[in-house]
């Protein structure tokens, strides 16, 4: 097990790389009642073109099934939905899906293991029918024509439509109407198999535990699943250049709302200093240079 501690914030976390890949984080919060756990899966809104391990040709999936997939991940075969379930146990629960991954997660006081249970049952039964997916695409259609009509959530997409040219991370994480009504049980299956697989997740776990006694208990708690090759994501070529200078929406906003982009391709070895270095460089208002506005008025 490694072990990496922070001096300054006097804190430990405990890293443990399961058998068929999994890996498991520990972070020790001695005297505290409350517990957190969090459930990873490297999938998300940009993993629309992949090769699935064993095979050799190219899948392309319709855009937002990503998060179709985590919506359908709470529907049990016996009825259940293991929201409620969680509810039901007195844990605050949720699940959200990004670009880049999907996450499944709790926090509680008490019915810790309870929770676990139920937690790590449902993200490794899915249970997906034509009947279950059809339903499913008019609670996603209904969402996805709210947010068309949330300001800052479309300021924000235009603004990537105007940095990006071909990269998929311009594209609404939920798709569109017509983009969900082509997804099948068979395209969610698919997914799920290729990219829910243990070792394409990682889970994180805090609170007053015993780093190795929580791993074994979630050890207990895992489905076996043969090993998988790694992943092949197709990736896009994105050109230097913005898409557009500027994209102007009119809608019904009391007073306008912008956002400005400044794209930046290149990759950096120190992601966390380069992290640093934006959120520092977002916080100066003298702005010598704008690359892209998105406005809606």
């Amino acid at each position: 097990m490694q072990v990496i501690e922070n001096s300054k914030v006097k804190e430990k976390v405990y890293i443990e790389k399961l058998e068929n890949g999994m890996t498991v984080m520990c972070i020790p919060k001695q005297q505290t009642n409350k517990k957190y756990i969090i459930w990873g899966i490297h999938y998300g809104s940009i993993d629309n073109k992949f090769v699935i391990p064993g095979q050799t040709k190219i899948t392309e999936v319709p855009n937002g099934v990503a998060h179709f997939l985590e919506h359908k991940m709470f529907e049990q075969e016996n009825g259940t939905n293991s929201l409620d379930v969680l509810t039901a146990l007195g844990v605050e629960a949720n699940a959200y899906t990004t670009n880049d991954h999907t996450a499944y997660l709790f926090e509680c006081t008490d019915n810790f293991y309870e929770a676990l249970d139920e937690l790590m049952d449902y993200v490794q039964h899915p249970y997906f029918t034509d009947e279950n997916v059809k339903k499913e695409k008019g609670i996603i259609g209904q969402e996805i024509r709210m947010y068309e009509d949330y300001p800052e959530w479309r300021v924000y997409l235009n603004a990537l439509n105007s940095l990006y040219q071909n990269h998929p991370i311009k594209i609404d994480i939920t798709g569109t109407i017509e983009t969900i009504s082509q997804i099948t049980k068979e395209t969610l299956f698919n997914c799920y198999k290729t990219f829910y697989h243990p070792s394409n997740t990682t889970m994180v776990v805090c609170g007053d535990f015993e780093p190795n006694m929580i791993i074994e208990e979630i050890k207990k708690r895992i489905i076996p699943r043969e090993k998988q090759a790694e992943i092949k994501r197709i990736s896009t070529d994105e050109p230097e250049d913005i898409a557009k200078k500027e994209t102007i929406k009119k809608m019904e906003v009391s007073t306008s709302v912008f956002v400005i982009g400044y794209k930046d391709i290149k990759p950096s070895k120190d992601i966390i200093k380069k992290h640093i270095a934006i959120e520092i460089l977002l916080r100066d208002a003298n702005w010598k240079k704008l690359k892209a506005v998105s406005k809606i008025i």
